[in-house]
């Protein structure tokens, strides 16, 4: 969870009336000031309003949403003799299987002290554990990725009419990956929007994701927090601009450099990660992928192997990046420019975390160059460019790896020519 001294207000957690086992689990994760999202939203949700949100990754929102919950949770509570097994009281969806697990992580944290059962549903791992959850242990918060929680609701392993609490997390991006179908079947299930506090988070609000929360929501609370800098203040970033034949080397000798710890690089297709780590591990780098195509319980593996160090470099995916928490990344690579402004924010957030210095160095060859401007003007600054040194284009050790497509020459370990772009109601507390 997100709790960054440089930006809390002055309103303490103590000064919002949370139940002491809360708040005894507040404090021992080390947060006495609310972030700015967390000021503006629980006064408002945590009178049991609802409540549409717009804050970026980082900024602390999923704590506000889960102590509106817990705190729901204990001043409204229903003995065990009448609650059924797979009855969730708050569901929390999320699009990605990393940030479900992210979630439930920081619920079961907020829940040390409480003794509610926190339950986490998503593809790609234990199924029939995950049923056998449902089925027989009282669920007080399930966290769900909307394609798994379809399938136990279409077996009968999950019932949502008892949900007081519906929370709806990165809204544009389950939009942009073609999960609002799903999502809509799912919210069809629950309890009516005005017998339920719904809930919703997005990064951005187009006109497609405000006409969902109009539609989701009752009478909601709009609350806007845009970041001081759009960019982390913590973050040196620098634009290497060269030809795509030089990026491996310029990436692989960087890497190299004994200030780089942990660092992650980013490309923007799957194709191109493996490529990528392919590539990175002829080098002799120890580098493992994230992408949506590998298996969640392999993803989970790596990210616990990046965190104890045993892997330097991962090499991700925007989606698959956007879950990857963890302090002391001291670099982030972007192998490409993302097309979307947004996604450059998001990728550098990885670093510059928990009061440390971030450095973010991203490869711009002629293809990446025209997306500069619109990130600029989204950050609202303009970013160093320069041309690598020698030392960062001296020969690699090992000729790079020449594939059919994409015409990569195997001497002097360049990188690969880019193609295209690639039913109990909610009781309201007065």
């Amino acid at each position: 969870m997100t709790s960054d001294p440089k930006h809390t207000g002055d309103l303490k957690f103590s000064d919002l009336n949370l139940d002491k086992r809360l708040l005894d689990a507040i404090s021992n994760i080390g947060f006495e000031y609310c972030t700015p999202i967390q000021a503006e939203t629980l006064p408002w949700t945590l009178a049991c309003e609802d409540l549409i949100g717009q804050a970026q990754t980082g900024t602390g929102k999923t704590a506000a949403f889960l102590i509106t919950a817990i705190q729901t949770l204990l001043e409204t509570p229903i003995p065990d003799k009448d609650r059924f097994a797979s009855e969730p009281r708050v569901l929390a969806l999320a699009p990605t299987r990393e940030l479900a697990m992210q979630i439930a992580k920081d619920a079961e944290q907020l829940c040390q002290y409480t003794g509610h059962n926190v339950v986490t549903v998503v593809g790609g791992m234990n199924y029939d554990k995950q049923r056998d959850q449902l089925q027989n242990e009282i669920v007080d918060i399930l966290v769900a990725t909307p394609g798994r929680l379809i399938d136990f609701l279409g077996s009968q392993d999950v019932f949502l009419d008892q949900v007081d609490i519906l929370i709806l997390d990165e809204a544009d991006r389950m939009l942009d990956m073609g999960f609002i179908p799903d999502v809509k079947r799912i919210i069809r299930k629950c309890t009516p929007k005005d017998d339920r506090q719904t809930l919703l988070f997005s990064a951005t609000f187009n006109q497609d994701v405000l006409n969902l929360a109009s539609m989701w929501t009752s009478n909601a609370e709009f609350v806007e927090i845009e970041p001081e800098q759009k960019t982390a203040e913590r973050v040196e970033q620098t634009v290497y601009l060269l030809g795509e034949d030089e990026k491996l080397q310029v990436l692989v000798n960087y890497l190299k450099r004994p200030e780089v710890d942990k660092a992650i690089v980013f490309a923007n297709r799957r194709d191109q990660c493996r490529d990528l780590e392919e590539d990175l591990k002829n080098q002799g780098v120890k580098v493992s992928l994230m992408s949506g195509e590998i298996a969640q319980n392999k993803r989970l593996r790596t990210l616990d192997q990046f965190k104890k160090g045993n892997i330097q470099v991962l090499v991700a995916t925007d989606v698959a990046g956007r879950g990857i928490h963890v302090n002391g990344v001291t670099h982030v690579f972007n192998y490409n420019l993302p097309d979307n402004a947004e996604d450059y924010v998001h990728r550098i957030g990885r670093t510059g975390r928990a009061g440390s210095k971030g450095v973010s160095i991203s490869l711009a060859g002629e293809d990446d160059s025209f997306t500069l401007p619109a990130i600029e003007t989204y950050i609202n600054q303009k970013l160093k460019t320069e041309v690598p040194d020698d030392t960062l284009r001296a020969p690699l050790e090992q000729p790079a790896i020449t594939r059919k497509r994409g015409g990569r020459r195997s001497s002097g370990g360049g990188g690969r020519p880019q193609g295209g772009r690639g039913g109990s109601q909610r009781q309201r507390r007065n």
